[in-house]
């Protein structure tokens, strides 16, 4: 399918980001669609005290996360926004955990992907930049294809080969990219949409070009790392790496396979 039949004027789109701020990195595409729905699949507050310390509290940290993210998606005018919840605790997804509730966060999505029946999917590229813009882009995968939806990707963040960290470009190419050149009134209500994030200071060089690019979701091998390199949040020296989420990518897996067996059709 092409970009044109699914990301463009008068659809609906549902993005499923990871943090609040994620969803800037497509705020043209959010602003050219009829109606959206933003999915955050964590709370944005991770466990380690090194990322809260000035709030206090991480449940503090997390409540400023999300009314920075009403303010910012209320720039816009057609789009809405919602948090994953743990089914066994109701509560969001902590930052950085999202691999370890892969079941969970799965059948959370398809619920709500079955409620807003968008015409497309659209998450993270599966780069290695942050464990939960690979989760997410495992989710995607899974309930696009269970709900048969189209499944579209956009990139983040990744670590070049040359230990660089790039920005809002594909690592490898693929078959149907898409690019969206921003109006200087989309740029203009992007800014806006940044200034909203005060918590986040070095957003705007994540997040800074004139160009968004999207593509088909390939059909990613996720029992592998995205790429033979150090990934992003391995340098980064976080307690996790690629082998452990692709552990996770292939327990859910058979978890899926198991219920499917037995007749369940619960697991996305």
């Amino acid at each position: 399918m092409r970009a044109d039949d699914v990301l463009s004027v008068g659809r609906h789109l549902l993005v499923v980001v990871a943090h609040q701020d994620d969803e800037i990195a497509c705020s043209v595409l959010l602003q050219r669609v009829r109606e959206a729905l933003i999915v955050f699949a964590t709370d944005g507050a991770p466990a380690a005290e090194f990322f809260w310390s000035a709030y206090g509290s991480r449940r503090r940290y997390a409540e400023v996360r999300h009314a920075e993210a009403l303010q910012s998606v209320g720039v816009l005018e057609n789009a809405g926004i919602l948090f994953l919840k743990d089914q066994e605790t109701d509560l969001p997804f902590r930052d950085q955990e999202l691999f370890r509730r892969l079941a969970s966060a799965a059948q959370s999505l398809k619920t709500v992907v079955q409620q807003f029946t968008p015409d497309a999917l659209l998450g993270p590229a599966y780069e290695g930049g942050h464990p939960d813009h690979d989760a997410c882009s495992f989710l995607v995968n899974a309930v696009g294809r269970a709900l048969s939806i189209p499944r579209w990707e956009m990139p983040l963040y990744h670590r070049s080969s040359n230990g660089s960290l790039v920005h809002q470009a594909f690592r490898t190419s693929g078959d149907g990219e898409t690019l969206l050149h921003a109006s200087q009134l989309e740029l203009k209500r992007r800014e806006e949409m940044l200034s909203k994030y005060a918590s986040q200071r070095d957003l705007p060089k994540f997040v800074s070009g004139g160009v968004e690019r999207f593509r088909p979701q390939p059909d990613y091998d996720y029992s592998q790392p995205p790429h033979p390199g150090a990934l992003n949040y391995e340098v980064w020296g976080w307690p996790m790496n690629g082998s452990d989420l692709c552990a996770a990518f292939q327990r859910h897996g058979a978890q899926r396979r198991a219920a499917s067996a037995s007749g369940e059709t619960s697991l996305a």
